[in-house]
């Protein structure tokens, strides 16, 4: 997946969202409607289309802010720690305030 995503296993649908969001990585000015209209085609709806635009902006934001900022990269481990954390928490922060 990680080194190609068209020759991965994966569905149809989910290749038709990393090709567009692709192109919104890489040319987001030449982004045209039948672009949208293949995602959507694929069964993507617009508000998943619009989360995907928006997620793949907002990285690019960080990642270049990180850049410029000269923010170091995290080491493995703590990559490590956090997918575990993930895999079993999800996205979602526990209340972690007191008496929560």
């Amino acid at each position: 997946m990680l080194e190609d995503f068209r020759s991965a296993p994966i569905s149809e649908r989910e290749k038709a969202l990393f090709a567009f969001i692709e192109k919104v990585n890489r040319q987001s000015n030449a982004t045209t409607q039948q672009d949208v209209d293949a995602v959507k085609e694929a069964g993507w709806s617009e508000e998943a289309i619009y989360d995907a635009i928006t997620v793949c902006a907002l990285f690019n934001f960080y990642n270049t802010w990180i850049d410029a900022t000269g923010v170091h990269d995290m080491p493995a481990a703590a990559y490590e720690a956090s997918g575990v954390r993930l895999a079993s928490s999800g996205y979602a922060a526990a209340d972690r305030r007191a008496g929560a």
